[in-house]
This record gives structure tokens, sequence and C-alpha cells, in this order.
């Protein structure tokens, strides 16, 4: 039987909070060696979030030709960097939101999980 985890908000103050706790470099390495074994999987939720959300859908194709029609080199250029730039970051905030429920998942499989099941790997 799973036990149900109790709804849970956060407020900004205990975002600002994780957020600067999450500029020591060290706090990194074991996340990296957890996303670096979970790419694959993360990229399929990824990409289908990014096409259930239109991202990447004909509204892309038709930036990409008119970015790629436009004459000016300068212009052109300028053009594809602020796209890549918005990609980038839509990409990233879809990546926040997946990783914000991976998180939920796994404290819920916890909380699930007998005590001696539980480890810290």
């Amino acid at each position: 039987m799973t036990r149900a985890l109790p709804s849970r908000t956060y407020t900004a103050a205990e975002v600002d909070a994780a957020i600067e706790a999450l500029q020591d470099p060290d706090r990194f390495s074991h996340a990296q060696e957890v996303v670096a074994h979970a790419a694959p999987g993360l990229q399929r939720v990824l990409n289908e979030a990014l096409d259930l959300g239109g991202w990447f859908g004909d509204a892309h194709q038709d930036q990409l030709r008119r970015v790629a029609a436009i004459a000016d080199p300068g212009d052109r250029l300028r053009e594809l960097n602020t796209m890549v730039a918005e990609e980038t970051r839509v990409g990233m905030l879809v990546g926040v939101a997946v990783g914000f429920e991976l998180a939920h998942e796994l404290q819920k499989r916890q909380g699930a999980a007998p005590a001696s099941d539980q480890t810290n790997d």
C-alpha cells in the first residue's frame, strides 16, 4: 500500500534559498551522475513535453524557414541567435518542470518503499 504524500507548495523565499544552495559546485556531482544515467529517458520526456506544447511542430519549422530566408547575413545571424536563445530558455524551463516532477515521483516512491530498501546511492 502506498502512502500519499501531502501536497507541497514552496514560497518564493524557499525557492530563493534553494537556488542559493545550488550554487555550490559540489552539490552537482551526484546529480550529474544521476542525469547522465537517466539522460535517454529524460530526453524522451522532454521531447514529448516540447512536442505536446507545440514548440517543435509546424510553428518551429515556419520560424526556421523565415530565418533561413533572411537575405542579409548579419540579420540572419542575429535572428538565428535570438531563435536559439528563445528555444534554449523554453527547453530549460520545460526541463526544470520535468525535473520538478521527477523529484516528486522519487519522493513518492521513497515514501512508499520499506525502510530497508531506501539507500542514498
